[in-house]
């Protein structure tokens, strides 16, 4: 199944924090955008192999967000 999230990064004192909008439990850190972006991704999967074994519903991305 393919999933589309969206995701927001905050510069914080040792890089960037990345959180997925949807799903608020999805959060990394990074030391550069570009790490943060390759960890949330990552974070991402892991949480959808999670949810799935768990037979947990995952979120779905809402664009009236």
């Amino acid at each position: 199944m393919n999933y589309q999230y969206r995701a927001k990064y905050t510069k914080i004192p040792s890089g960037y924090m990345g959180q997925i909008i949807e799903w608020e439990e999805v959060i990394t850190e990074g030391k550069d955008l570009k790490e943060c972006r390759l960890m949330l991704e990552d974070a991402l999967k892991e949480m959808i192999v999670a949810y799935q074994q768990q037979n947990k519903p995952i979120p779905k991305f809402n664009d009236s967000v």
